[in-house]
């Protein structure tokens, strides 16, 4: 069974999604269609911009969104029996299964942008990839530490962990202690997948409260709870309950392969994905699309 999967924060390249652009009419047309939504050529920042300008939460998310998004539209070849997203890619496989339109799933995405970007102005806080320890392991050391939470189970042996600033110090000091091969402070804008993210849960559960949901056209395996789902009310409760629930991606591929998914196809910049599901499944093949 073919299953697609779409990326979150972190696989934005400043010129992606220039070349679907310039090839395909109906591309251009979605991308002028999202300039237009936003309020800015979020097309300039993606094909020339800066990284720097690229990195903004409220730029990076709706240009992640937009590249995965346009790929499956103006793909023949997208044909899903299953689809996932990892934190912000649930949008976009929301979107390519038609549980949301183009339009409502951009202005979601940049709400949530925005709601996360205030929260972490409010709440000064980061995240850390901690790589060489078991799941369990890395759970204690949360414990351990004040205000920290695990946030994105990627893989096995790599997991990345949020809070403030302070505890992600001390949790990241806790972690070459108890053996981590690694423990890196990332590049990131806040503590994402943590109770810090509460003031953006609210605020997004507004927004998606409001926002017009159909059945996808297949089941979608969310970030929370890993498991298939095709009812717009659960799919909704999961959508909100992610921002400050840990992204279980390791879990989610592993319930796609128990229910038949042999090939994995990523939909939109980078293989960051085809990578996890390798370490994932070894038997699993991946592509890109």
């Amino acid at each position: 069974m073919k299953a697609y999967v779409f990326p979150g924060q972190g696989a934005q390249f400043v010129g992606m999604g220039k070349d679907l652009y310039e090839s395909s009419e109906q591309a251009k047309e979605l991308f002028e269609k999202a300039n237009e939504i936003l309020g800015f050529r979020i097309t300039d920042i993606m094909f020339e911009g800066t990284d720097e300008e690229l990195k903004q939460t409220k730029v990076t998310q709706p240009a992640v969104f937009l590249h995965s998004v346009i790929k499956a539209l103006v793909s023949e070849e997208f044909t899903p029996e299953m689809v996932a997203g990892h934190s912000l890619g649930e949008f976009s496989a929301l979107v390519a299964s038609d549980a949301l339109s183009f339009e409502d799933g951009l202005k979601l995405v940049s709400q949530r942008a925005l709601a996360m970007q205030k929260a972490c102005e409010q709440n000064p806080s980061t995240m850390a990839a901690i790589l060489g320890l078991t799941d369990e392991q890395v759970e204690e050391l949360c414990e351990g530490v004040e205000g920290v939470v695990p946030a994105n189970y990627n893989c096995p042996g790599q997991l990345v962990i949020s809070g403030s600033k302070e505890g992600i110090e001390k949790a990241c000091e806790a972690a070459k202690e108890a053996g981590a091969k690694r423990a890196l402070p990332l590049p990131v804008g806040g503590g994402f997948h943590s109770p810090m993210m509460e003031p953006a849960r609210a605020e997004l559960a507004e927004a998606i409260a409001s926002t017009n949901f159909s059945t996808p056209k297949c089941p979608i395996y969310q970030n929370v709870p890993t498991t298939a789902s095709t009812d717009v009310e659960v799919i909704k409760e999961n959508l909100i309950a992610q921002l400050t629930a840990p992204v279980k991606w390791t879990q989610s591929v592993q319930n796609m392969i128990a229910d038949g998914a042999t090939l994995f196809i990523e939909c939109g910049p980078g293989k960051v994905l085809q990578g996890l599901v390798k370490k994932i499944n070894r038997k699993s093949e991946v592509a890109g699309l």
